[in-house]
């Protein structure tokens, strides 16, 4: 299966199983490469947030036009801030952002439940290592990217390149099929595998 990208430099269809890495300033306004991502020929997305809450995630996809109809949101903050948390069909909870464990199981069973085109936004692998550390979130990502595989979906992961050691940049790099690089003056370059 393939699916359309409409992302500025990148090759215009990728694979299922594809992982994207989306490498940013840490300031970087991601928003747009995001929401571009998730709204291109695509039946179900799973939209995992350790940066916002479910509610500024909705926020965002309303101002990006986006189908919140076919947008399941995993929220980790919620809970462990306290905040009053609305269960729907839509929006799903983890205990919190260091709970990484459930976040993997979590996208396993969005990814068997649904049929069709999957979509999965990962937002971010920056702050699951804040607050997991950086080995755990690095085995998430690795669990992640063997299910998207597994179920013949695509992944957008977005990392924060200043607050890594370039070490840490370079591993994930080496982990995904494709790299976009977001420059702190909004230009975008692609890189992908062959």
């Amino acid at each position: 299966m393939e699916y359309t990208l409409a992302i500025e430099g990148a090759p215009e269809t990728i694979p299922s199983g594809t992982g994207i890495l989306l490498v940013h300033p840490s300031t970087g306004e991601t928003d747009r490469i995001d929401t571009d991502f998730l709204s291109t020929d695509t039946d179900r997305m799973l939209i995992i947030s350790t940066r916002t809450t479910a509610r500024e995630v909705e926020q965002k996809l309303e101002h990006y036009a986006v189908d919140e109809s076919k947008a399941t949101i995993l929220d980790t903050l919620s809970v462990e801030r306290g905040y009053t948390r609305r269960q729907s069909d839509n929006v799903r909870y983890v205990s919190a952002p260091d709970n990484l464990d459930e976040i993997v199981e979590q996208t396993e069973r969005f990814l068997a439940e649904h049929d069709g085109k999957l979509r999965v936004s990962i937002d971010s692998v920056t702050e699951m290592a804040y607050y997991a550390d950086e080995d755990r979130a690095r085995e998430a990502v690795e669990a992640l990217l063997e299910l998207l595989v597994d179920h013949d979906a695509v992944g957008l992961f977005h990392l924060a390149e200043g607050v890594h050691d370039e070490a840490v940049v370079d591993g994930y790099r080496d982990l995904f099929d494709g790299v976009i690089d977001l420059a702190e003056d909004g230009t975008v370059y692609a890189s992908f595998d062959d």
